[in-house]
Order: C-alpha cells, then sequence, then structure tokens
C-alpha cells in the first residue's frame, strides 16, 4: 500500500484526505512511479471546490516528477531508474506512487531536478504555450500579465523579458511588485491601490497593448479588455476570481475588433509531438537561466490543506511543491 489525496466531496481543504491507496503493476504502454515531488495548481482548487466536476470519489493534483519503478508490456522509451515528469490527466498528482501512460510522462534532462520540474511542468508549458502559441510575443512588444507574481505570472515575466518585451504585471501588495520587478517585469502596478488601465495606458501613451493575459476571471475581464490595442488578443486562461460574465461580442468589436480565446494546457499538448517539443523549449530556458524556477512554498503533501488555504487567499508566490 501506498499514501494519496483523495475527497469523496467537493468543498473546502478539509475534504482531501491523505489515505492508503493500491497502485498495481503498470498495464501495457504504461508506468509506475515513485513521486518525489509534486505541484500545486489553483486548478487543483476548482476541481476540490466542484467548479470543474468530475465523478467522485477522486484524486487531485496535475502535475509531479519522481522516478520510474516499472514499465508495463510495450514500452520502450522508457526504462526503470529514469527520472521523469508529467502534466496529466485525470488528477491524481497528489501521490506518492502513480501509474500512468507512457505517452503521458517526459523524460528530464540532468540539468532539471525533481523540485523543479515538478513546479514548472503546468505553470511552464502553460507559459510556454502563451507566449510561443496563443500570441507570440516578440521584441518590441509590450504585454500585460495579471498575478504577475504568481507561479505562470513569474515564469512569464522572465521569459517575455528574454524574448525582448516590456512586461506589465498587475500583483495585489508591495512585496508581490518586488519579487515580480525582480523576475523581469518592467512595470508591477499594485492593483489593490492603481486603476491597472490607466496605468497600462499611461506606460503605452494611450496605445494599450497587444495582448493581454489574464488567469483572474470576473474580478478583471473588463478593465483587461480596456488595456488593449485594436485588434489586440484577451486570452482567459483562469478564473481565480470565479468564472467570466457571458460574452457579448459587441464589447470586441466596440473596443477595436478585439480577439478573445480561452486556451487549455491540455489542448495544446493533446499530440505527443507538440507536448515533447514545449517541454523541450521549457527545459531549455530553464536550464540556460533564462527562466529561474520560484519555489517560494514547500509543503508535506499530507498536509497539502494548509497549502491550498494558502493559494486560495493569495498569500503564495511563485510555485508550492508539495513533498510526498
Amino acid at each position: 500500500m501506498t499514501k494519496a489525496i483523495r475527497y469523496d466531496k467537493t468543498g473546502g481543504p478539509e475534504v482531501m484526505k491523505w489515505v492508503d491507496v493500491e497502485v498495481g503493476e503498470p498495464g501495457e504502454g504504461e508506468v509506475r512511479l515513485r513521486q518525489s515531488a509534486c505541484g500545486l495548481n489553483y486548478i487543483d482548487v476548482y476541481f476540490r471546490t466542484g467548479l470543474y466536476p468530475q465523478p467522485l470519489p477522486a484524486g487531485l493534483g496535475m502535475e509531479a516528477a519522481g522516478e520510474v519503478t516499472a514499465v508495463g508490456e510495450g514500452v520502450s522509451a522508457l526504462k526503470v531508474g529514469d527520472r521523469v515528469a508529467y502534466v496529466a490527466r485525470p488528477p491524481g498528482a497528489y501521490a506518492q506512487e502513480r501509474v500512468l501512460r507512457a505517452d503521458q510522462v517526459i523524460k528530464l534532462p540532468d540539468a532539471i531536478g525533481d523540485e523543479a520540474a515538478a513546479s514548472i511542468m503546468l505553470q511552464g508549458l502553460t507559459a510556454q504555450y502563451l507566449l510561443r502559441r496563443t500570441y507570440r510575443v516578440k521584441a518590441g512588444d509590450t504585454i500585460v500579465i495579471q498575478a504577475a507574481a504568481g507561479g505562470v505570472g513569474l515564469i512569464v515575466c522572465q521569459w517575455a523579458k528574454a524574448l525582448g518585451a516590456t512586461v506589465i504585471g498587475t500583483v495585489g501588495s508591495d512585496e508581490k511588485a518586488a519579487i515580480a520587478k525582480a523576475h523581469g517585469c518592467d512595470h508591477p502596478i499594485v492593483y489593490t491601490r492603481e486603476d491597472f488601465t490607466a496605468r497600462v495606458r499611461e506606460i503605452t501613451n494611450g496605445v494599450g497593448v497587444p495582448v493581454v493575459y489574464d488567469s483572474i476571471g470576473k474580478d478583471t475581464y473588463t478593465k483587461s479588455l480596456d488595456c488593449l490595442a485594436p485588434l489586440g488578443m484577451f486570452v482567459s486562461f483562469g478564473n481565480a476570481s470565479g468564472p467570466l460574465p457571458p460574452i457579448d461580442s459587441s464589447e470586441f468589436a466596440g473596443r477595436g475588433s478585439l480577439f478573445f480565446t480561452r486556451p487549455t494546457l491540455f489542448t495544446y499538448i493533446a499530440r505527443r509531438a507538440d507536448y515533447e517539443a514545449m517541454a523541450a523549449e521549457l527545459f531549455d530556458v530553464v536550464a540556460s537561466g533564462k527562466v529561474k524556477t520560484s519555489i517560494n512554498q514547500r509543503c508535506a503533501l499530507s498536509d497539502v490543506g494548509q497549502a491550498h488555504a494558502g493559494l486560495e487567499a493569495r498569500k503564495t508566490t511563485g510555485s508550492t511543491v508539495l513533498l510526498p
């Protein structure tokens, strides 16, 4: 037997239980992992609260890193002892051991440690598709990233800066502003005391920006649209403050023929070739030092309730790693 987090009803952090589970042997095309680090992401909260429903009882967690301990029939690309990481569905990464399809995991290069990998598979691959595929940021662009001191935000700030962009980011406190600035955010805006739309317009001399990356949701929706230049793109990739209101297409017409997209990571990595290429680019920018991992909280996996509470209260910065 091994241990994992399970929940049988939706609700607050208290619904998560540290229980014994049976993992079993990998079947055809599968591998078994002994996990050394698991990532914490806001999507975990969405599942736990029922915003994203799934059949119960269920596990939580989308990403982890560890070592292959067994391989099933037909697996040739991985062997026992390989260090790997993944972001995968269904949720269940909050566990000491796990069986997954071999095509869901990525072999880690020596330059990427297990904790670093567990902290960047979801957040880092999200930053990759946001910056390199959804709207391909280029030198000279000015971008807006909401929640700039969060896990995705700090990666986006660094990566966009390395691409030659000017980065405007919103944060909730002076402490978070300093963290964002240290990670490449040129203009951190403390939204609790400043009108971030007015500041964006001031910074851009009234022009606006070509793209806003928004993971906050309903609280920032309208103001994010107001930051955009004509033909700009509003990228909604999260709902930390709640889901967006019903979309009125006339808002996009009236503000200058704007574009709207609601991307998800699992669409972008659905093809194995894309998953591998995106991970390789992510590992390269981390190994080069252009993007530094920001593991600012560590917590025992059995105490994950505390980690969820801190995340929901917006008390965390960067990434949180859960240790099985």
